[in-house]
Parts: structure tokens; sequence; C-alpha cells
């Protein structure tokens, strides 16, 4: 890894994330062309790629589960201050943009990207095998902070419709930021060991444990002044993929509305583009048989996208116009209640054949086909 970061200190990786900058200030605000849309969409897929080289880089300096945490994080306070930006405005029209983007998340991590490493481990390594108690933990409070702050605004009545009032919202984003805290030192400090990878002894390789044929596992970490500019420059690509999304929404939004999609349906394409950096990652460590960083990816981004996001839309609120719409609808609570149920599933034995990782996929292709059809 340190020679690779060594070489690629002036390379493409290096330059993507400011040039993407660069051109997103060049664009902000601008209609584009189908040619200016196209460059656009280069430069952050160019981005993203940077963004990943440089999570891993960190990830490899400050080692596991803190390298997860630091990207899972990064990715959610930047899409939280998207968020807020596109919910000023859009002043009462986006009402429901929180929730969406949230449940998007949500359905994105938990099938998504979970299923996606667990398939590639199971493919490559014929069991992917991984911490249930880690898991386990990690998947309890996702559950916990999607129910009290995505399920429950649909049932409460101080205020009618799918709406928190200003106490239960207050309450609501306490009780995110608690849980969040409380699993980040259990994750960090008290019960480190539940989220590093297995390791099993004789014939790992074929049950699923880190490849010892991976360069990345006998290189020397990088240094201290490697780290650091990598992390600042995966800050500064995560801010310009983001930004990129944003410009590129005129363009999404005109293809929705050819397809004939509801407009919602822009925030599920969004969060998408948003969380590419997470399922690069995740699946670059599940074909290295670290699949145990792979589900911290998947379950801790969920986790910040709901524990982060909520405490600031409802400080946000204060000055918002309009309602803050939270409560999903009942076809989002059913896949919401089944992502659950299978994660469970899949979660308690430890272990996961092809099958388990192509349930999850099968999950987040019936949520994308009905986000798209209704």
């Amino acid at each position: 890894m340190s020679a690779m970061v060594r070489s690629a200190r002036l390379g493409w990786t290096t330059v993507a994330p400011p040039a993407a900058l660069v051109v997103l200030a060049v664009t902000w605000g601008r209609g584009l062309g189908a040619f200016f849309v196209v460059v656009v969409a280069v430069v952050l897929a160019a981005a993203v790629l940077a963004a990943v080289h440089h999570a891993e880089v960190v990830a490899h300096r400050v080692g596991e589960p803190y390298g997860s945490l630091v990207l899972a994080v990064s990715v959610t306070v930047i899409e939280v201050a998207l968020i807020v930006t596109l919910m000023v405005a859009g002043g009462p029209e986006a009402a429901t943009l929180a929730r969406d983007t949230v449940f998007a998340a949500v359905m994105i991590t938990c099938n998504g990207i979970l299923g996606l490493s667990l398939l590639i481990g199971a493919i490559r390594y014929r069991l992917a095998v991984f911490n249930a108690e880690g898991t386990g933990a990690a998947l309890a409070t996702v559950t916990t902070l999607a129910t009290v702050c995505l399920v429950l605004p649909t049932f409460t009545t101080a205020v009618p419709g799918p709406e928190f009032s200003a106490a239960q919202l207050a309450f609501a984003g306490v009780a995110s930021l608690t849980l969040y805290g409380m699993f980040v030192v259990t994750q960090t400090v008290r019960h480190r060991d539940f989220f590093l990878p297995v390791s099993q002894g004789p014939g790992d390789v074929e049950r699923g444990a880190p490849d010892p044929e991976d360069p990345d596992q006998h290189a020397s970490p990088p240094t201290d002044r490697e780290a650091v500019l990598s992390l600042g420059l995966l800050l500064v690509g995560l801010a310009a993929v983001v930004g990129l999304a944003k410009v590129e929404s005129p363009a999404i939004e005109g293809g929705v509305a050819a397809l004939g999609f509801p407009q919602s349906f822009v925030g599920v394409v969004i969060a998408l583009l948003v969380l590419l950096p997470e399922t690069l990652a995740a699946a670059n460590a599940a074909r290295r048989g670290r699949i145990q960083i792979s589900l911290n990816l998947a379950l801790g981004s969920a986790m910040a996208s709901i524990g982060l996001t909520i405490p600031v839309i409802a400080v946000a609120s204060i000055w918002l116009e309009g309602p803050l719409l939270l409560g999903l609808g009942s076809t989002q609570m059913v896949l919401l209640a089944l992502t659950v149920v299978v994660a469970v599933l899949t979660v308690v034995p430890g272990r996961a054949t092809r099958l388990q990782g192509g349930v999850h996929l099968v999950l987040l292709a019936a949520f994308l086909f009905l986000a798209a059809s209704p």
C-alpha cells in the first residue's frame, strides 16, 4: 500500500479531487449542454475512484475499524450538507426530501452494499465469514434508529400526517445522537475486536479470511504525512462527488421525467451516486476476503445516515419553511421490515453463501423498481 501511495503521490488519484472541485466551481448553478453533462459525469467517476483510493490509504494507516468509520462519517456529513442545502432551496416542496434520501441510503447500504459484499466474498472464497457479534450490534442499532426516526412518525398523533411534533423531533434527534455515539464507542474502544476481520487458522482463504497473497496484507502502513494528505484529498473528493451529483441533477431529472418515473426517484439516483465511494471500497475489501470491513462500511453508513442526518435536520427545521415529513409509507415500511428480517437471518450464523448475497440484492432491486414504479 505505501509503495502504491508513493508512486501515486503525483498521479491521477492526487490530481482528480482538486480537478473535480475546479469543475464543480465552474459548472455550479449553470445550465449545461449535452457535451458538458458527459464531461461532468466523467469527472464525477474519476472523483469517486480517487476517493476510494484515498479512503483505503487512510484505513490502512489508522487500522480497522477506524478506517471504515472515517469513510462512513465523511460521506454522511457531506450528504447531510447536501440535504439541508436542497431543502432550503426547495422550500415546502422538499418536505419529504430528508425521509426519501435517508431511506434510500438505508436500503442501498443494507441491501446493495451488504449483498454485493457477501456475494463477492462467497464467490471468491466459497463462504463469506464475518464477526456475528459486531455485525449484529450494528444491525440492531440501524433497526432501532430506522424505526424511531422513519416508522414512528407515521403513527404518532400529536401532529396530523407522518410528522413529528417539535418535542418528538427533538427526542428523536437526541436519541439518534446517543445511539450513534454509543455505537462508535463500542466499535472503537470497548469491543473493538467485534469489528475486526475474523481469523480462523488453517484453511482461512478457502473459508473467507483475508487472502495471504494480497500484497496489501504485507505492505507497511503509509506515513503520517501520506495519511494526512490522503485524508484531505478524500474530503475534497467526497465534496466534489456530492457537488457534481447536484450539478448533474437537472440532467438526471430530465432523464427521470423522460422515462416516466416519479420525481422522488431523482433522490434515489443521487443517493446511488453519493454512496459510490463506499460501495467500491466495500467491494474491494470483500474481494480481498475482508468481509467484516465491508459490513462495517455498509451498516456504519446506514447508521450514520440516520444518526447524523436526523439531529441536523431537527435543528435546521427551526428555520426551514413547511412541514418535515419523516414517516414512511406502507410499501416502504414493508421493504424495511423485510430487510431487517432477512439481515438478521444473514447475520446470526456469522457466515453467508452466495444465496444470502443474492437475496439482499433482489431486495435492493425491489426497492429500486417500486421507487420507479410505485
